[in-house]
């Protein structure tokens, strides 16, 4: 990642004489007492009511709590190498967990993590303060966390929205220009800030009146409606007020000066107030990264039709529901214990089904009339950076999800109580997205972590006796539509045409657009330029791609059930925070049917473990199929469904994959239950899943009667985090292939010798020593990943075809390695996140690995459940698939590591480890260390809790 240049950087702090003097003197946001707060008179411990975790509580968040820099503190660091306090002292002990995790004890787990016990002793308060009378924020020496305690519920809501303005403001302002689709003219022009700002557009565009009466139908909510709506202005009131402290002590964000909205000679400018309408703007953007699901039915249409066009109508639609992997039999479950939770599956020829005539769906633009350097992908200086780093949140509805769980229920633990380590993963980032907190007050008694910007409540952590986490479920509540297209004057329309036929009318698509400018600031070198970011909407939700249909011209809209309705889950995360609605399991999981987006929601206390999938899942209606477009007929609307209010009726909370108990439950973003979950677009539940690197030795350990605890838990989360799931999973079938003659070439036998050392090792990715930046097995390692993608493309394009193989990559990418630099075969479309992002450490969620295994498996003449029902490789040919595999093995292995490994600004060309490892992309101008690779939860936390109230 490029980091701004030094002269560059001084340019900016020194444009008149003294400057940089006046900005030493000022006090730093994570030492200096704010100017509206009343000081300690001596250290004072925080309030810790009901703890009942007695230390059985841990958590870790890289890099570090403090968010914020000074200009000052951004040049020290840049010229001198030093760090703003607590900006990376949890860095060190996640990353070094790689080194550590083998044979762990309890007595270890503070190595690694940090204690999450309510309070502050004496003896570790670092600060503690009253931005306001009702409201103390105690920061502890280890990590800085703010510690909030309010004698009123709305002190404890400014608390919140003060101490997180003081450790990520600009990362809030960010998030909420990202959510407003104004990013590029905040920070600059440049790719990726552009491609970032579109991704957020094409999903979640809003007008100001939109999301003023977002926050308006708060009101509306009951109680904990109204209770939610002055929550946040409580908060909102805490951000503004910090705001006003940092201007008056100009010892605001040094970000501010380095994108040009603040003059550090005279003070003017300044971050603008915040107001209730940017949380909802932010609420879109972490729902629709995070909380989505659904919305890629357009993908599958064309699998179909590609499929048909291959094998004719019969053959092609057994191809296609093969490789869709709708209900393989053979993928991993979250729900294991035989219970059926029907969701989304229909009759293939549904009434309602619509499908694009060949060759003529295309997606819709979401930007017209660019100029500049909007023409361009070319960008350096301080915005190349911001971008690089903010590319990775690109928005890409089949590629939704992150985060594990690991839970273990209290008849198999060591202790007779729960055991959970589990976490999101949000991506790395400097600072965090996320950031911690400890919330005490009036029907709020949490700890944990939350997004920048919607720290109100703690999103993920722990209560006085219970803690929850949540994996993205990416199920679907997303539905695609065909929609005709119509003329005002009755002429003949085009696909150009920007009116649509809705109940019997011809009605006009509301156009949503920004024009959006940027002009080039002392610490970005994009030049000028702008564009018009565009959206059209209908009453059946947003224009996503055209198409003909029968020679007619359709629109195909894209309608999410959480669409208009941002804020709406944020009623679940304040019931997760209240003590008093989060006493069992069952009281869990009617919080948790309250968050209308999709994930899949884990809890625990002393004696429960308890699972809950939550999602505003719209009942559909009799003679759809929500797995393809659908005809834009009343007929198969969802039930009850309001285009005013983009509402409906729902799923009951019975029909959602729940359970309290069970022996063990894995998450890593895989399937939830059987029968559960339309495919749609997304393909990835097959055979071979990375869930199944928790799932396989939980339940092999479980079986032999072994218990865990949280250190032994934490282990076998960790070696699955190391672990490189083709090796695992996929590599003895390759072998098996290879050595089914003898292997005549000395070389290619020796090259397979290593291979299967390899996997003997457990298919690691792990160094030889710390600090070594060499991988035991690296030959190995090099091979196999230049080897994937070619040997997946020589076992299935030339049999699929062309056409068909394309439209597969489209919907299911080839590969996702740690380093993301051995892509394979990519897709044409342009909605698809870039597969080549690197360095950020979750891996392998999407793959063609599933499909893989199953071929191999029946080439070798084994039993296969599901699938395609025809074999690939080499025709089906034992012998052919053989030397294809040995042909693409023996140009793998001939492929330099500077080939397989081309470098980038972090890395030279060739380093393996280094391209595979971690970097915390830069939102400022802090940076950080690289660490070795590991697919784990950015935010982690191992508790277990050995009594409750």
């Amino acid at each position: 990642m490029p980091r701004p240049t030094t002269t560059r950087l001084l340019a900016a702090a020194t444009t008149a004489v003294g400057v940089a003097a006046l900005l030493v003197a000022t006090p730093t946001p994570s030492t200096a007492t704010p100017a509206d707060a009343t000081p300690a008179a001596a250290p004072a411990t925080a309030a810790a009511p009901g703890d009942y975790c007695l230390g059985q509580c841990a958590e870790i968040l890289p890099p570090g709590q403090n968010g914020n820099a000074t200009l000052v503190e951004i040049l020290a660091h840049q010229t001198l190498g030093t760090l703003p306090r607590h900006s990376a002292d949890q860095l060190g002990r996640y990353a070094d967990l790689v080194y550590g995790y083998a044979g762990l004890r309890e007595d270890q787990i503070d190595r690694f993590f940090h204690d999450a016990s309510f309070g502050v002793p004496a003896g570790q308060v670092e600060r503690s303060y009253s931005p306001r009378a009702d409201v103390r924020i105690v920061r502890d020496r280890a990590t800085g966390v703010p510690h909030v305690t309010g004698t009123t519920r709305g002190g404890t809501m400014y608390g919140a929205g003060y101490a997180g303005a003081e450790d990520r403001l600009f990362t809030m302002d960010l998030l909420r220009h990202v959510g407003r689709g104004t990013l590029t003219p905040f920070a600059g022009g440049a790719p990726g800030n552009r491609a970032l700002e579109q991704s957020v557009w094409r999903t979640s565009p809003y007008t100001e009146a939109d999301l003023t009466a977002q926050v308006e139908a708060l009101r509306a909510k009951g109680p904990r409606g109204q209770q939610l709506y002055t929550d946040v202005q409580e908060y909102i009131a805490g951000i503004n007020a910090y705001i006003g402290v940092c201007m008056s002590r100009r010892n605001c964000p040094g970000e501010y000066v380095l994108t040009g909205h603040l003059d550090a000679i005279t003070n003017a400018g300044g971050p603008e107030p915040f107001q209730l309408t940017d949380l909802i703007a932010i609420a879109g953007v972490v729902g629709g990264l995070f909380g989505g699901g659904g919305g890629t039915e357009m993908q599958s249409a064309l699998v179909r039709i590609a499929a048909r066009a291959r094998y004719g109508p019969a053959e092609g639609d057994r191809v296609w529901a093969g490789f869709r992997n709708e209900n393989d039999p053979e993928t991993v479950l979250t729900l294991h214990d035989g219970q059926s939770f029907r969701y989304g599956d229909a009759d293939p020829d549904a009434p309602s089904v619509v499908l694009p005539d060949a060759g003529t769906a295309t997606v819709e633009p979401i930007f017209t009339d660019p100029t500049g350097s909007a023409r361009t992908t070319a960008g350096t200086g301080r915005g190349s950076e911001l971008a690089a780093a903010l590319s990775g949140l690109t928005i890409d509805p089949a590629h939704r999800g992150m985060s594990n769980a690991a839970v273990v229920s209290a008849a198999h633990s060591a202790t007779g109580h729960p055991i959970a380590v589990f976490g999101p993963q949000t991506g790395y980032f400097s600072p965090q997205l996320l950031m911690v907190q400890e919330l005490q007050g009036p029907g709020i008694s949490a700890r944990g972590a939350a997004f920048a910007g919607l720290n109100l409540y703690v999103l993920l952590g722990r209560g006085q006796d219970y803690a929850w986490s949540a994996t993205s479920s990416v199920h679907d509540i997303t539905d695609t539509y065909a929609v005709p297209l119509c003329t005002a004057d009755g002429s003949t329309p085009t696909l150009a045409s920007n009116r649509y036929r809705y109940r019997g009318q011809c009605l006009a698509m509301e156009e949503l657009s920004r024009v959006n400018r940027w002009t080039p600031t002392v610490a970005d070198g994009t030049p000028p330029g702008s564009y018009k970011l565009v959206s059209w909407r209908t009453r059946l939700g947003l224009v996503g791609w055209r198409a003909m249909v029968d020679g007619q011209p359709h629109a195909f809209t894209q309608l999410r059930s959480t669409y208009r309705h941002e804020a709406d889950s944020a009623i679940g995360f304040q019931m997760f925070n209240d003590p008093a609605q989060m006493g069992s399991a069952a009281a869990f999981r009617t919080s948790a049917q309250n968050v209308e987006y999709a994930f899949n929601w884990f809890y625990v206390n002393s004696t429960e473990s308890g699972y809950y999938n939550s999602g505003l899942n719209p009942l559909r209606a009799d003679g759809t199929n929500p797995n393809l477009p659908m005809r834009a007929d009343p007929a198969y609307e969802w039930q009850g469904f309001d285009p005013t209010t983009n509402t409906a009726r729902y799923a009951p909370a019975a029909a959602h994959p729940q359970s309290t108990d069970q022996d063990y439950y894995v998450s890593w973003n895989n399937k939830q239950a059987k029968d559960f979950g339309a495919a749609d677009g997304n393909f990835s539940f097959g055979a071979v899943h990375r869930a199944d690197l928790l799932d396989r030795p939980l339940k092999a350990a479980i079986a032999a009667g072994r218990t865990f605890d949280r250190a032994s838990l934490t282990e076998l989360v960790q070696r699955a985090g190391l672990t490189d799931l083709r090796g695992a999973e996929v590599l003895d079938e390759l072998i098996r292939v290879l050595e089914s003659q003898p292997v005549g070439d000395p070389a290619l036998a020796a090259e397979i010798g290593r291979l299967r050392a390899w996997r003997a090792d457990g298919a690691l990715r792990v160094e030889t020593a710390k600090g070594s930046r060499v991988y035991r097995h690296a030959e190995a390692i090099r091979t196999f990943d230049a080897w994937w993608p070619l040997l997946v493309r020589a076992m299935f394009r030339a049999p699929l075809g062309a056409e068909l193989y394309q439209a597969l990559v489209d919907t299911l990418q080839v590969n996702e390695s740690p380093s993301g630099h051995q892509r394979g075969d990519t897709s044409t479309l342009p909605t698809s996140a870039s597969t080549a992002q690197t360095h950020k450490g979750s891996a392998f969620q999407y793959g063609w690995w599933g499909y893989v295994d199953k071929d191999l498996r029946a080439v070798l003449g084994e039993p296969v459940a599901g699938g395609p029902g025809r074999t690939h490789c080499g025709g089906g040919s034992l012998t052919g698939c053989r030397q294809l595999l040995l042909d693409t093995l023996a140009t793998a292995a001939a492929t330099p590591a500077t080939v397989t490994y081309p470098g980038d600004d972090s890395c030279p060309a060739g380093d393996q480890w280094c391209a595979d490892a971690i970097v915390q992309a830069p939102l400022g101008g802090i940076t950080h260390a690289t660490i070795a690779w590991q697919n784990r939860p950015t935010y982690q936390q191992v508790v277990s809790f050995p009594t409750q109230r």
